[in-house]
């Protein structure tokens, strides 16, 4: 037997039994998928956090960040400082350097008291007027809280609602914050949906090396089923001239016609599909930055509260009002070593306040001149193109709140950097906050098209077409389906065989 025959002999081999072992794993794949186009994984989206909370009182709200700063472990070394709400009083919030939290009460300047139950429910029902809290446990992690954007707050606090929306709110044990929410409606469609899809009934840890390695093999055993697919189908197509049945395919058994001509049809999308499945996991670090990343304390200049504002909380409060802005958060920020404030509103919206001849003045955003000296410091290698966007561009875009990314923050309008680094680094900076929101090597600019573009069609101009792309990927998921359901019916045939031949042995 030949090189070329006995390698097509092969395929055929591996084609079938991979699609007997994986066909319906396939088929959850690709109808779990459909769901999460419109249900996404429970999360809480900036928007969401924000429009739970009330106004900061303008009169009588707040001691000076200075005297909450006394309780810092380190303020040298504090990530971040914000004033909020919590329980239904203003708050600092400090995240230490260690990631971290410390709550001291903005009214007292005292250490806020330990987070219980109580206090949990409460802030739980603040998060959802109206609707009784049924129930609450503590919970280190479950099913909707792998994220590991949790671990500073737990344990958390799983509060249940009911009314005519129930939900369960998991508040933070280290602040006292809503942190996650999982509407019950949520929850359900995600048992078809996200949560079959990333099989994590097999993941029990934000990092769960396990589980990573299982999605791996088993997409990667998933593309090559679909690999050897195509080229068993095309091998057996006849394009010129027909079999003695009439038809271009050879089977006659219905299944297994259906199979080869939905398999040629559904073929580019089925491979493109599974193989960026199996990118989404970033197999051994492929798309990961190989050298230094941006240099976020370096950009900043100092740690928030670094060098104290002209004017403490409520004058910045009154500023606001006056100039028609009714803010629920201010957070302390540092730019190339200027201290100033970004006020949120309910809405999302925000403002910057800076500080300027003695006081603070309330802008929009800040320009790309005054954030590019900062920029540079984000790496030792020189910017060698600078964008001002005003419009999203192909890495640079916002999803809706059910998608992977759907909470991430992509307002406009935003500087890009070009760094002639040696990853050739791309970084995005929200000229409306001044924070770094995106930085992207090369190697993750690829991940974001062997990824993203390849298993969601998430361009701009795709993302644009709207309900016309969710028809379009409906029908090519359920294309999927059938592919993978007829792989089914096939595999089951084809083990019964098996199986009486070895009981006959």
């Amino acid at each position: 037997m030949s090189i070329a025959s006995e390698a097509r002999r092969l395929t055929y081999l591996i084609h079938r039994w991979t699609g007997v072992a994986g066909c319906l794993l396939m088929l959850l794949w690709f109808a779990s998928g459909i769901v999460m186009l419109f249900v996404g994984y429970p999360k809480l989206t900036p928007a969401e956090h924000l429009r739970g909370l009330p106004p900061l009182p303008q009169a009588g709200c707040c001691v000076p960040l200075s005297q909450a700063l006394s309780h810092s472990a380190d303020p040298a070394r504090l990530r971040a400082a914000t004033l909020t709400t919590i329980d239904g009083q203003p708050s600092y919030v400090l995240q230490e350097g260690d990631g971290s939290y410390r709550v001291v009460l903005a009214g007292s300047g005292r250490i806020a008291p330990a987070v219980d139950d109580r206090l949990a429910v409460r802030q739980a029902s603040a998060f959802l007027p109206g609707a009784p809290a049924v129930g609450e446990r503590m919970v280190t992690e479950d099913r909707w809280t792998h994220s590991r954007g949790l671990d500073a707050h737990r344990p958390l606090h799983a509060v249940r609602m009911g009314g005519a929306s129930p939900a369960t709110l998991y508040v933070s044990s280290a602040t006292g914050q809503v942190v996650m929410d999982a509407p019950l409606a949520e929850q359900r469609w995600n048992y078809v949906g996200a949560w079959l899809h990333w099989l994590y009934m097999f993941r029990d840890r934000p990092v769960d090396p396990g589980w990573s390695w299982l999605v791996i093999v088993l997409s990667f055993a998933g593309t090559i089923t679909a690999i050897t697919g195509v080229c068993v189908g095309i091998w057996r197509w006849r394009f010129q001239g027909r079999y003695k049945s009439g038809s271009h395919s050879p089977y006659r058994a219905p299944w297994m016609r259906w199979h080869h001509i939905i398999g040629l049809l559904f073929a580019g999308f089925v491979c493109t599909w599974i193989f960026s499945g199996l990118m989404s996991m970033n197999p051994v670090g492929i798309f990961d930055a190989r050298n230094a990343r941006p240099d976020q304390a370096a950009y900043r200049g100092g740690p928030p509260g670094a060098m104290m504002l002209p004017d403490g909380p409520a004058a910045a409060l009154a500023q606001l009002q006056a100039s028609g802005f009714t803010p629920v958060e201010l957070s302390w920020r540092m730019l190339g070593g200027q201290p100033y404030m970004v006020a949120f509103d309910a809405r999302g919206d925000s403002r910057l306040l800076v500080p300027h001849e003695g006081a603070l003045s309330v802008r929009l955003a800040w320009s790309a001149d005054e954030v590019l000296d900062a920029a540079t410091k984000l790496f030792r290698y020189p910017i060698k193109a600078r964008t001002v966007l005003e419009r999203e561009d192909i890495y640079y875009y916002g999803r809706h709140a059910a998608a992977m990314n759907g909470g991430a923050d992509r307002r406009l309008p935003a500087l890009r950097l070009d760094f002639d680094d040696p990853d050739q680094t791309r970084v995005y900076i929200n000229l409306r906050t001044g924070d770094t929101v995106l930085s992207l090597s090369q190697p993750a600019r690829v991940g974001r098209w062997l990824f993203y573009f390849l298993h969601s069609w998430d361009t701009p101009w795709l993302l644009g077409l709207g309900a016309a792309r969710d028809v379009l990927l409906i029908l090519l998921s359920l294309g999927g389906v059938a592919v993978s359901l007829t792989g089914v019916v096939i595999g089951i045939k084809r083990l019964r065989i098996w199986l009486r031949h070895m009981y006959n042995c």
